[in-house]
């Protein structure tokens, strides 16, 4: 404690209570067998207007010399205080800059508009991290990653490496690689990624989320590091690339080269690599698995981005053998296996755990990927990379129900756990179209043969063939159960065989000529499934269906369908399949739903519902025991092991049965004794437990629960995807040439769902600091856990869009029909930023104006009724060149986007009809 005169410090909270009650407190040097403190007591007499400075600063988990060391310092209290004062400026302005590189400051008249965007892009930093050093790679951290990889490259091109300048950019380094003429090589330099400042996203409360962000390592030596969750990590990395687009496909490989041959993705992402769940029967967290969710849709977007910001080099990599395939030890178990029990289809297999943690010992975290009969990383191109998890997916395809959730883990999150097995997503279904539609396009450009590895090209022929046959027998009405069945059992049966193949360690069977037309024949088949199942899955009030319920019986699929979820209407706006006046009639039926939460002008994530009582539960009818032999036999024996009766005369299941499993466990256990009255029962006392509990339309904590994602909770994240999806819908729709009206209602209903999330909220109506993101906000209590949101993510994107910046064909089209006059400040301001040479600078917005960054470069908008409409690009040698269209040409662009400091600033003069006039 320093700056207090005469004061008293407590060891402990024991005498707490008598400061409370305006008693004296006594000096404490010395505590033993309760908690510690360190509590400061002082009195103050001050005058008005005059103040008193202190500095109140724990130093937690010291050693003896570090203890050593701080009481040296206290000696000199001056000295101390200077360089506390130092440190905290010395850690804001280091801040600053971390936040100034990914462009998290704006100048609006709103300033808690500038101060949300501040706070989502301070979040999505500290989820992903960020690139560190604008896009100049240090030559020695490049290499440490090649070692820690693989060794036999390290060492193939030690020479090489040691004659690299100690920092390069980005693409000199890979025009470097290039040269060398090593796949390999040039595939471990494409998923190289120099982040820094971030720390796993998780829930604190779990084991493996005790997390810190490590700026330095033993030595003191800064450290470029990440890790992350991959379900959480990319959709962060996509909002960053937007400040960094000369990444974006770095990114894309990393994604890529972290997918599994059977077509998903592990758990972890780290700079050392991949990692996944391993089974502990000590760690009731433990659970293997794949997660599913989002798979489809967070590779989408970063495809997208690749595609508007390079429009070249997506084509150019869907046929080099660069990528790889990581080697989960998870074995998904055959077909027929799925079918009879959906919810235990993962094999962990130890023996291949063993041998990968083996290889990575020998030579590099390399070890961890799928390796060829040569003992190097197997390598495929892209395509063959995008093909996988779609054809992982369609080998689940239920058409008309979604996609058969049967990877053990959950979809989209843990909220809906309970539909592993026996849900059916139509949200990934939604997202497949969007991807398919995408690949479509990015094919019709490219040349008519490629090649695949054989396994492959012989999933994506069997695949083809029952999608085509399947097309034929559509038609305006939902498929039967019967054919329903059959399709999904012959798409389950090709993918099936094509795990058990490649599960045998037999490779991939060489690499084969494929013709793109039945790629492209395969994705119009695929699509016209999609959109007749999207058709089917409109409700009757105009929402779509998120979720449904598979009901498997002999050569036949029934659907059973859940309540509407929020989710399903994000979906499916981000489908590509709603028309503008389509999306506006679901916008409408979403604020007349009961989805909608009138107390937080905003969205739950599905409808809140009465649930029956304790003792309402496990009820049995009276008439369904008596009808079964064996219950009668076994309640005269007074054997209760299945059945009771309580006090009140109310058949119950015995509370220790917790699932049909269970059940099942008790005939065995109950044949010796009962004989043949438990083979003629078995069947129907199962159904009878079912009908009671009705376990295959329980979901998880969304329909049991009320905190977290629960019963009458907000999920912001989610409803910032729904604004996102409004956006993305209005300026397709502007695209489109829809109407003005259709236009106007869009862009009404995007403010309207603004208008709910917490920053425009008072502290009482939010239950937190307004401008903060937060995870969710159960029914009865505030906004909980801070910034742990992917809402960060996805309001960095629409913001970006409400400011009108629209990229494509690498060119860059300012359309601010999204941004609002009230945002200008009416008085002219300063704007502080940082250029990307790392200086401070000032200018000055004019009135009526507004600023903010876009790669570190300043844009600077103005209001002028007088004026044409123009963009000004100022260059790094004073000259000002004017553009008379609201457009950067990609020659320009380019300059931007590589951070190259050709660009100092760009100003937009705008007048008020090319704004959103609400």
């Amino acid at each position: 404690c320093l700056g207090l005169e005469d004061y008293r410090v407590l060891l402990s909270a024991e005498q707490v209570e008598n400061f409370r009650r305006g008693n004296a407190v006594t000096q404490e040097t010395h505590k033993r067998g309760v908690r510690g403190a360190y509590l400061a007591n002082t009195s103050l007499n001050l005058s008005p207007g005059s103040s008193q400075h202190w500095q109140l600063v724990a130093n937690l988990e010291q050693s003896q010399s570090q203890s050593v060391g701080l009481l040296q310092q206290l000696a000199d209290p001056p000295a101390l205080a200077a360089a506390i004062e130092s440190s905290v400026a010395s850690g804001s302005d280091a801040l600053a800059r971390i936040l100034a590189a990914g462009d998290g400051f704006q100048i609006t008249a709103e300033e808690v508009v500038s101060t949300h965007h501040y706070a989502n892009v301070l979040f999505n930093i500290l989820r992903g991290g960020i690139f560190d050093n604008q896009y100049l790679i240090s030559s020695g951290d490049f290499t440490r990653h090649l070692q820690l990889f693989n060794q036999c490259v390290y060492e193939s091109h030690k020479a090489m490496l040691e004659a690299l300048p100690q920092q390069l950019d980005n693409t000199a380094l890979l025009a470097k690689i290039k040269e060398q003429g090593d796949p390999q090589l040039e595939r471990l330099t494409y998923e190289y990624l120099p982040i820094t400042f971030g720390r796993r996203h998780g829930d604190p409360s779990r084991p493996w989320n005790q997390f810190a962000i490590k700026l330095t390592d033993g030595q003191g030596n800064r450290l470029l590091s990440y890790q992350g969750n991959w379900r959480d990590i990319f959709q962060n990395w996509e909002a960053l690339l937007l400040s960094f687009p000369e990444f974006i496909e770095n990114v894309i490989a990393k994604f890529v080269n972290a997918s599994t041959a059977d077509g998903y993705n592990p758990y972890r992402i780290t700079n050392e690599g991949i990692d996944w769940e391993v089974e502990d029967p000590d760690d009731p967290w433990s659970y293997i698995g794949y997660w599913g969710d989002h798979q489809i849709i967070y590779l989408q977007k970063l495809l997208e981005l690749s595609l508007q910001f390079h429009p070249q080099r997506l084509g150019e990599l869907l046929g080099q053998p660069i990528f790889s395939y990581a080697n989960v030890p998870y074995e998904i178990k055959p077909f027929d296996a799925l079918l009879k029990d959906a919810k235990s289809t993962v094999v962990y297999n130890h023996g291949q755990a063993t041998q990968i943690e083996q290889r990575v010992a020998e030579s590099g975290a390399d070890g961890r990927l799928v390796l060829n009969a040569n003992g190097q990383v197997y390598q495929v191109n892209l395509l063959e990379k995008l093909l996988v998890p779609l054809l992982s997916k369609l080998g689940n395809l239920a058409v008309d129900g979604g996609i058969w959730l049967n990877t053990q883990r959950p979809e989209w999150n843990d909220a809906n756990n309970a539909l592993v097995g026996q849900g059916l997503s139509m949200v990934t279904l939604y997202y497949l179209r969007r991807y398919i539609n995408f690949l479509q396009h990015l094919l019709a450009t490219q040349p008519l043969e490629t090649k695949l590895s054989g396994t492959v090209s012989q999933w994506l022929a069997e695949t083809a063939s029952t999608l085509k046959n399947m097309r034929a027998h559509l038609g305006d009405k939902p498929v039967s159960a019967e054919q329903r069945y059959q399709y999904l059992v012959e798409l389950g049966q090709a993918a099936s065989r094509y795990r058990q193949h490649i599960y045998q360690q037999e490779y991939f069977n060489g690499v084969v000529s494929q013709d793109i037309s039945l790629i492209t024949d395969m994705l119009d088949d695929a699509l016209a499934a999609i959109d007749h199942s999207i058709r089917t899955n409109q409700r009757n009030d105009g929402l779509y269906h998120a979720y449904n319920l598979l009901v498997v019986k002999p050569a036949a699929l029934e659907i059973d369908t859940l309540y509407p979820m929020l989710e399903g209407q994000v979906a499916a706006l981000s489908s590509g399949a709603v028309t503008p006046s389509e999306a506006v009639s679901l916008l409408e039926a979403l604020f007349e739903s009961d989805i909608f939460r009138p107390d937080q002008n905003s969205f739950l994530l599905y409808p809140d519902r009465e649930l029956p009582t304790f003792l309402q539960k496990n009820c049995v009818p009276a008439e369904s025991v008596e009808a079964l032999p064996l219950l009668a036999a076994m309640l005269a024996r007074e054997d209760h092991r299945i059945i009771e009766c309580d006090a009140a005369g109310t058949y119950r299941f015995n509370a220790e049965i917790s699932n049909v499993g269970d059940l099942n466990a008790l005939f065995t256990e109950l044949e010796p004794v009962y004989d043949d009255a438990v083979q003629a029962d078995r069947e129907a006392l199962c159904a009878l437990y079912e009908r009671v509990f009705n376990h295959k339309a329980f979901t998880g904590r969304s329909g049991g629960m009320f905190g977290f994602e629960g019963l009458g909770s907000i999920y912001w994240h989610m409803v910032s995807k729904l604004l996102l999806a409004v956006q993305e819908n209005f300026f397709a729709a502007r695209q489109q040439g829809a109407e003005e009206a259709i236009l106007q209602q869009l862009a009404t209903f995007y403010y309207q769902i603004r208008e709910g999330i917490g920053f425009n909220k008072t502290p009482e109506e939010y239950g937190a600091f307004p401008t903060d993101p937060y995870s969710h906000t159960p029914a009865h209590i505030g906004a909980q856990q801070p910034g742990m949101t992917g809402q960060v993510k996805e309001e960095i994107l629409s913001r970006f869009g409400e400011l009108g910046i629209r990229v494509s064909d690498g060119a860059v089209r300012f359309d601010p029909s999204l941004l609002r006059a009230c945002e200008f400040v009416s008085t002219a301001h300063p704007f502080r930023y940082l250029d990307v040479q790392g200086q401070w600078r000032d200018l000055t917005v004019p009135a009526p104006g507004l600023a903010f960054t876009w790669c570190q470069v300043p844009l600077v908008y103005q209001l002028d009724e007088f004026a044409e409409p123009a963009v000004s690009v100022h260059w790094d040698n004073d000259e000002e060149q004017v553009l008379p269209m609201l457009e950067l040409p990609a020659e320009i662009a380019h300059h931007l986007f590589q951070r190259d400091g050709r660009i100092r600033q760009i100003g937009l003069v705008l007048n008020h009809h090319l704004l959103y006039p609400g």
